[in-house]
């Protein structure tokens, strides 16, 4: 991996740690990765936010009623073993450098990452804004902010990553185009 929390690395969000969960020293994980027994096997290495907390290293993972809890090293190899240790780390943000992602073979499927950023467009080539996030609920939902070169002409859009509503994404061009059905933009 890189050196520990090196900001010139590019990382992205793979956790985030929540409260001590009994009094060994378990942390409960907020899961942000479609793959957690990947990312958080014994032995991983993870970049921390703050930086200062990490990195952390994991030393052992178990799920508890869906829920996700991990023992860790700090930088220097001591595992945090108290529930007071343990709540140190509380809302520690866990990350991982974006090289270290695998491929994705789905030419429909994108990272996160890969879609903030790019301008939204409309099938007439009219620049609706932004792309600032990306929502995980019922279903994707893009988060548009609104206008060109940060003047706004309206509040934030959310529109469902659907291809029936996103038809093209080119990442390497920086754009998607969104065909909205009426009203949608309006909201």
């Amino acid at each position: 991996m890189s050196t520990a929390n090196d900001p010139t690395t590019d990382t992205v969000v793979v956790g985030r740690i929540g409260r001590p969960h009994g009094v060994r020293g378990l942390v409960t994980v907020e899961v942000r990765t479609d793959d957690p027994d990947l990312r958080f096997t014994p032995g991983a290495e993870l970049l921390t936010e703050p930086a200062a907390r990490g990195p952390l290293t994991v030393t052992g993972r178990k799920w508890h009623s869906g829920t996700l809890l991990l023992q860790l090293a700090g930088p220097t190899g001591e595992i945090y073993g108290t529930r007071e240790a343990a709540d140190t780390l509380r809302n520690t943000v866990l990350l991982v450098p974006l090289e270290s992602l695998p491929e994705i073979e789905d030419p429909d499927s994108f990272y996160d990452h890969q879609l903030v950023g790019l301008t939204v467009r409309l099938p007439d080539d009219s620049v609706v804004g932004e792309i600032t996030a990306v929502r995980h609920e019922a279903q994707d939902l893009l988060v548009v902010r609104r206008g060109v070169g940060g003047e706004t002409s309206a509040p934030e859009a959310l529109i469902p990553f659907v291809s029936a509503i996103v038809p093209t994404v080119d990442v390497a061009g920086g754009f998607l185009v969104v065909d909205p059905p009426e009203g949608l933009l309006e909201l």
